[in-house]
This record gives C-alpha cells, structure tokens and sequence, in this order.
C-alpha cells in the first residue's frame, strides 16, 4: 500500500507525484518554463529525473555505451521493462554501426554484450534476425537527418516502456498516465440527415481535413462534394461526372482543395474542390487504380493498381511521374495509405499482405494476415492503422512494430464485400465500421467489444468516415443507396 501522504484528492487515491508531474508537463508545453522550475523546486519533483534526462542526451547523441551504464545503474526499474529498453539500445546501437561500416562492432554487440544481459533467447533471435532486414534498409545510404529521425523514434519507444513501469496500480490508486476513456454520451447515436441525392449503391465517404466538407462516391459513376454548414446540415456542393464506371475511392488533399477520385476498372481523376472542374486525368494509358493518398504537401499523390504488372506510382499533380515501385516483388495492391506525417507508405498487396515502408529510410516491414484484406485506414497521429478482415475482425497495428500481435475487434458482419472503417471521435478515442448487416459498430480503441450498434440503414454499409474537427459527427454510406449522418443523442445534447 502507498503511503496515505503521497495521496491526494478527496477520496486519496490520486498520486500526489504523478500529479504534479502532469501539471509541470502542461506548464513546459505552454512554454511557462520559470513556473515550472519553481514548481520542481517547491515540490522536490522533477518533471523528468535526472537518469531519465541522462538517458535522452545519451539517445540523441547515440551514445549506446553511456545508455547500456544508465539502464543498469537504475535500481527500481523492473526487470521486463530495461529488458524491453536493452532490446532497443541495441537494435539502434546495430544498425547505426552497420549503417557507417563498422561490421566488427556490430559483430562485438551480438556476441558479448547482449549474452551478459540475460535476454531471453526469443529476444536474441529477434535482434539477430533483425539484421536481415535492416540489410534491406540501403545501409551506408542513411544520412544524418535519418539517424536523428531514428534515435527520436527509438526514444519515444523507451518512453513508453518507462510508462508501462508508471502505470502498474498499487492499493486500488487511481493512475494519471493512464488514458482517459471517453463518456458515451460524447458519441454519435442517432441519425440526424439522410442524404439520398445518390442513384445507386454508395460505396465510400470521406469528410475533409478541416471538417467542412464530406465527399461521397457511388456505383452510379459519380462522386459528391458536400458542404457542411455552420448548423452541421449538409448541402450538396458539387456532383463530379466524368468515370465512366462505378467510383469507389476518393481522397482529400491535406489542404482540401483537390479530391482524387477512382475506382472499379477506372483511372485516376483530380479535381478542384471550389470548382468541381476536373484538373488532370491520370492513367489515360490503362492504368486501373485501385486507391490513392496523398503526400503532405498536397502536390504529390501516390496511388496503386490492381494490375500486378503496374504496381506503385508517386505522381505529381501534373501528372509527371516521381517514382515507381513495380515488378516481381510488387504483386497487385488492393489498399495503401500514406500516413499524415508522410514518412510511412502502407500498402495492402495479394489480399493478405501488408507492407510498411518508411520513405526516408527504404526500411520494410511485412505483416501477414490470416485472412483476406479489404481496407486499410491510418490515424491521424500516424502511429497506428486498422484493417478489415473478411473474417469479421478488424485488427489494429502499429506502424513503429512494437506490436507483436494485434488487437481484435469484433461484432460486426463482413463475408465478402469490401466494408471500411475508421478512427474517430474526441482524441480519436474510436473506431468505427460499417458491417453486412445494415448497421454501424462502434468500439472504444481500448475495448475489441462494440459499445455501440447504430440501427437505420437497409442493406449493407460499406463505409464510415468520422469528421475531424467534429467529433460528435459520423457519416455512413450503404447499398440502400443512401448516407447518413449520424450525431449525438437528443437526451445528451443538453449535458455534452
């Protein structure tokens, strides 16, 4: 039990240091350093100790050694937990030293230090097979931005290391470092406008990155920009006519002021969302795209092709090609998405397989799936995504591969079409799908059970899209050639 002084709140099971140490985190963010220091000063707690200070210096100048002395220097640290940073520190500590030439240091670390620290031996052949695939990572090519980029990755995985140290719960205390979970009330439950401007089946929707517009494709050959007014009511903007077959995939530049459109047995089309006009036509030559994604910059795109012989392309939006990955290694893609930070390309190739790329450092990772793949969607804070199986699960990775294993949710229905989901709501504290059933799932990302079924469609529905900027807003479209928008209950307006 935790001594009833380092305990506050009304009911004493809030930590006293843990609090503190949220608040002097709030105070460095909104840049009131001297506060803060007078804060350490008055309480006797820093906001980071001075090992932990130690070890980030010792990241950011990649001094492995240093860090191995530190780590061991820490007494209280739990076992599980420095086992997890070693594995770390020595996986970077490898590929920068095979990355400058240094093949015998590199060897040294394998051979003598990693035995001395009694990993397990599944932790050994991890590291040891992890130098096959930073082969593939073009070593003696990576420059000095990229090793930074590296070391700040690997930091941010200690820190969540040190975190699970913080969040293990002692005599019922009630933990600061751990998430909050979001009230339901604080979700879309009901339907509030039904769009029906659609005359076929309505295969995807997709809201804007500033929450004002939703766009909307269909098996009727055409797509819809829609304009969401102040009052959350939505007016048709614009109706794109220019595929000559069904559009199932759109795409909305960072800056949403171009939509890509694509779909079945079709080629690619850029518009300009303020004009509706159609800018540029890509693959005029018979490439079929499959999906497409945007850079950050919203001047280059990427998009891939069912055509195994195709594969990946990088266009500008002029059409001017960038770069291409094709050939024997690149089967047909059926999915892929370029996280909002830019650095990861994710692609679904051949139905059950994923591939992470990090752009910068050519490094791959590949995830193989049980069972097929129909739809891939990537979070806003780049760092995980979530794909639908046609075994009725949606599995949640994360891009860095910490993750051995997913998470699974379930609930929903899919068999055999193609049903896509998302992340959503206040923090992105949701996930979202559309099921065979004519209903809406919706699950809290710590929880695989749904905490909500929205009812109202009539046939399948094929895709949901959470507005960003408005977290109690939920667009979804079915077969029943219609889209919903979905909001808070009217019971819980008053308290929300």
């Amino acid at each position: 039990m935790e001594n009833s002084s380092t305990m506050i709140g009304p009911r004493g099971i809030i930590r006293r240091h843990e609090f503190v140490r949220v608040v002097l985190q709030c105070l460095y963010s909104l840049g009131y350093k001297k506060s803060a220091s007078c804060l350490e000063s008055e309480s006797g707690i820093l906001y980071k100790s001075v090992d932990f200070k130690e070890l980030e210096l010792q990241v950011f100048n990649g001094n492995w050694d240093g860090c191995v002395h530190t780590l061991n220097a820490i007494m209280d640290l739990k076992e599980d937990i420095r086992a997890s940073v070693m594995f770390l520190v020595f996986k970077q500590c490898l590929l920068e030293y095979l990355n400058s030439g240094d093949d015998c240091l590199a060897l040294n670390v394998l051979r003598k230090q990693v035995p001395s620290f009694r990993m397990s031996k599944e932790k050994v052949h991890k590291l040891a097979s992890s130098i096959l695939w930073l082969e593939e990572m073009e070593l003696g090519k990576i420059d000095k931005d990229a090793i930074s980029e590296l070391r700040k990755d690997c930091w941010w995985s200690w820190k969540n290391c040190f975190l699970r140290q913080s969040q293990y719960l002692q005599g019922g205390a009630v933990s600061l470092y751990v998430d909050h979970c979001c009230d339901r009330d604080l979700i879309p439950t009901e339907t509030v406008q039904i769009l029906t401007e659609h005359k076929n089946e309505v295969w995807f929707v997709q809201f804007s990155n500033n929450g004002e517009y939703l766009a909307s494709s269909s098996s009727d050959c055409t797509a819809i920009i829609w304009k969401v007014g102040e009052d959350s009511v939505l007016t048709l903007k614009h109706t794109l006519r220019s595929h000559q077959n069904p559009v199932s995939f759109v795409a909305w530049s960072p800056d949403d002021t171009k939509l890509l459109t694509c779909g079945n047995l079709e080629v690619l089309k850029l518009w300009n969302v303020e004009t509706g006009i159609c800018k540029h036509t890509f693959g005029e030559h018979g490439f079929i795209v499959s999906s497409c994604a945007w850079f950050p910059d919203s001047k280059r795109l990427v998009c891939g092709s069912s055509d195994p012989e195709k594969g990946i392309f990088m266009w500008d939006c002029d059409g001017n090609e960038i770069k291409a990955w094709r050939g024997t290694r690149m089967p047909k893609v059926l999915d892929l998405a370029v996280t909002p930070d830019g650095k990861i390309l994710i692609s679904v190739l051949s139905d059950k397989e994923i591939r992470v790329l990090n752009l910068g450092t050519n490094a791959e990772r590949v995830i193989s799936e049980e069972h097929p793949i129909t739809s891939l969607s990537v979070s806003v804070d780049s760092k995980f995504f979530i794909v639908n199986l046609n075994s009725q699960e949606i599995h949640l990775w994360d891009i860095a591969g910490k993750l051995e294993k997913p998470l699974k949710y379930t609930g929903h229905q899919q068999n055999k079409y193609v049903i896509r989901s998302c992340f959503g709501g206040l923090d992105s504290s949701f996930i979202a799908s559309g099921s065979e059933n004519s209903q809406v799932y919706i699950w809290n990302k710590r929880n695989t059970k749904p905490i909500e079924v929205l009812t109202g469609h009539l046939m399948t529905v094929n895709c949901v899209s959470w507005n960003p900027k408005r977290p109690q807003m939920l667009a979804s479209a079915s077969d029943d050639q219609s889209i919903r928008i979905w909001g808070p209950s009217q019971s819980n307006k008053s308290s929300i």
